[in-house]
This record gives C-alpha cells, sequence and structure tokens, in this order.
C-alpha cells in the first residue's frame, strides 16, 4: 500500500493503488447522508467492515480512510483464517449531532443494493442501535443487538484480542506475559478501550489514560483506578507499553522520537502514519510493533461467529489465536529481518494467493 494518497490523485489512480475492486459514494439529501464504500478484496469471502461516522476536515480525507481502513481488513481477515474480504464504510458527520434514524436506514439500502457484497458492523462513531436500524433495510449487517438475534457489542472481544497481542509482545521483550509491574499508556478510552483498561487492570498492571472526552477519561480513571495524562504528555512518559485505542497515524517520525516505550500494541487502525518509513524507524530504535489488524481482529471474529451461527464459545477460541498469531508475525520479523507489519502482511497476502489458485480451479 502507497506510505499516503495524494489529494492530487484522481479517484480511479488512488483504487488502482490501493488495490480496490469498488467504491461507492452515497448521497441522499433527504436524510442529509453522505457517505463512502470502499470494497478491497473478495478473494476469501463477502467484504466485510465496519462503518465509521466522523466530521471528516475534507471529503478527501474521509476517501483515504475508507481506501485504507477497507484494505486493513483484507488482511485482517486473511490473518485471522476467516473466509472473508475486506471493505469499509465511512459517513460524513458528526454522530453526537448529525446522526438520526433516517440517516442510518437509508445507509442501510444502499449497503442493500450491493446484494451481499459489502456487510457492515459498528465502528467508531456508530453502534449495535445503528446497525438495528440499518438491519432494518437489509439483512448484510452484524453486530445487531443480542435482543433481536444477533451478537451485540463486538468491542468485548475486539478488547480481548488486543489485550493478547499485548501479551504476546511482552513475551518476546520481557521473556513472560505476565503483566503485573508493567507500565501501560491507554489511548482513547472508548467502547474499546475501556474494556482494555479493564483487562489490564485485572491483571495489575499501572495504566494511563488519555481521552478527549473529560468526562469519560474521569468515569474509566475512577471505575478501575487508572491515572488520567494529558495527549501531549504521551510521548514523553517512560512506559513499558503504548496501546492507542482511538484514531491512527499517532505513530509518526515525530512521536516516534520522542518514545521511550518498549512496545507499541493497541486497538486502534492504520497506527502508523507511514508504514514503510514508520515501521523501518521502530525496527531500529528497538520498539516492538504489534500490526493493528491483527491483534484488533477480535470484533471481526464476533461478526463473522455472527454471520456463520457460531456461539460465543467459538467466538472466544478464535480470539484466543491471536496470541499465537502474534507470536508467529514476530518470529517471521526476526528471521528474515523485516519489521512486524511487512511480516504480517506476507502471512496475510500469502493465503490469499493460495485460495486464489484453488477458486481458479472451479
Amino acid at each position: 500500500m502507497p506510505a499516503n494518497s495524494s489529494s492530487d490523485s484522481s479517484i480511479l489512480e488512488q483504487l488502482s493503488a490501493y488495490g480496490h475492486k469498488k467504491l461507492v459514494f452515497c448521497n441522499d439529501a433527504d436524510s442529509g447522508l453522505k457517505a463512502i464504500i470502499a470494497i478491497h478484496d473478495t478473494t476469501l469471502g463477502p467484504a466485510l467492515g465496519g462503518t465509521r461516522m466522523w466530521s471528516y476536515a475534507t471529503e478527501g480525507e474521509a476517501l483515504e480512510d475508507a481506501l485504507r481502513l477497507s484494505r486493513g481488513m483484507t488482511y485482517k481477515s486473511a490473518i485471522t483464517g476467516l473466509n472473508l474480504g475486506g471493505g469499509k464504510g465511512v459517513i460524513i458527520g458528526d454522530s453526537r449531532k448529525d446522526k438520526t434514524e433516517s440517516l442510518m436506514r437509508s445507509y442501510g439500502r444502499f449497503i442493500n443494493n450491493l446484494n451481499g457484497e459489502f456487510i457492515t458492523a459498528e465502528e467508531m462513531g456508530t453502534n449495535t442501535r445503528d446497525m438495528e436500524y440499518i438491519r432494518m433495510e437489509t439483512n448484510h449487517v452484524t453486530g445487531v443487538p443480542e435482543s433481536i438475534g444477533g451478537a451485540g457489542n463486538p468491542a468485548p472481544f475486539t478488547a480481548q484480542g488486543v489485550y493478547l497481542g499485548i501479551k504476546a509482545s511482552v513475551k518476546e521483550v520481557f521473556g513472560t506475559d505476565m503483566l503485573a509491574g508493567r507500565t501501560i499508556v491507554v489511548q482513547g478510552i472508548g467502547n474499546v478501550g475501556e474494556h482494555l483498561v479493564a483487562l489490564l487492570r485485572k491483571e495489575n498492571a499501572e495504566v494511563l489514560i488519555s481521552d478527549i472526552n473529560q468526562e469519560q477519561l474521569t468515569y474509566v480513571a475512577r471505575k478501575y483506578k487508572a491515572k488520567p495524562i494529558e495527549a501531549d504528555k504521551i510521548f514523553g512518559i517512560d512506559a513499558d507499553i503504548y496501546a492507542p485505542c482511538a484514531m491512527g497515524a499517532t505513530v509518526n517520525n515525530k512521536t516516534i522520537e520522542r518514545m521511550k516505550f518498549a512496545i507499541i500494541a493497541g486497538s486502534a487502525n492504520n497506527q502508523l502514519k507511514d508504514e514503510v518509513l514508520d515501521s523501518e524507524l521502530l525496527m531500529k530504535k528497538g520498539i516492538l510493533f504489534a500490526p493493528d489488524y491483527l491483534i484488533n481482529a477480535g470484533g471481526l471474529i464476533s461478526c463473522y461467529s455472527e454471520l456463520t451461527g457460531f456461539g460465543k464459545k467459538r467466538t472466544v477460541q478464535l480470539t484466543e489465536n491471536i496470541y499465537e498469531a502474534t507470536r508467529n508475525v514476530i518470529k517471521l520479523s526476526k528471521t528474515e529481518k523485516i519489521p512486524t507489519n511487512i511480516a504480517a502482511n506476507r502471512i496475510a497476502e500469502k493465503r490469499i494467493a493460495d485460495i486464489k489458485k484453488i477458486k481458479s480451479t472451479y
């Protein structure tokens, strides 16, 4: 994937650069919907990806987010062993002010018109209630409330996968995966971040937390006995682990220069601003990076289980595989002397290529 997509590039050039199959622009004046659905690859199965609602500064920024996130979903499904492709939806708007039933249902109709090629779920700025509205217009949605037959909120499984990725990384760096006494900075304590804080504190890790929502910050700090810190202080802290759990691109040449962490492992998508340069910088500095699309795959696994009719027991089993998968990525990274995200990409790409060969024989 290109490190950054230029805003001057044409849309078709960007699709070609990222290797996408399809891009859908959704516009409905009556509901105020402005959205983009990006379908990256469907070799392994239908493209599944959450829908993010965010106040993007420009439509170009929303497009780049959709392209990067959907490609990440392809790799996430592949490396986790799921029979799914990669896609992503982004809705342009403030989820706290602009979201309505009609907007979500209008979006659901656009998804329905894709005839199952894209299946969505909740993401940043959307929730199970929104998925329920989308379900009113299409069956191609997961993460709907358990009360109407869905698997419910996938966030606990996302947090569980990140927790296991952290433990696998700690095992590599410190020789044991015990977290007691380790200092972990969790940036972003929304749905996934809060669940992660709970898991870390249960194991007696020292947890420092940061979030733009001061009310949530105070609540989580008191509930889990975590220490709140200011966002601009994060990269000067001498801590064992940095767990970004909000927006991406917080790991870049400027922040890496200030970092004293031994490990980066969090739930945020696209944590590296420049996948090539930043991963090389981390490797040179001796900071272990747990690939985001691998360790945050628990939520996708939950959605996959809902689609296939698996119960929660099977979801837990599949999520637990993230620990060993992380260890395998680290092993390949060391053997080949390549950054961990490149190692993860190779494993994912090999599975996609292998399955493509099988399908071409029919």
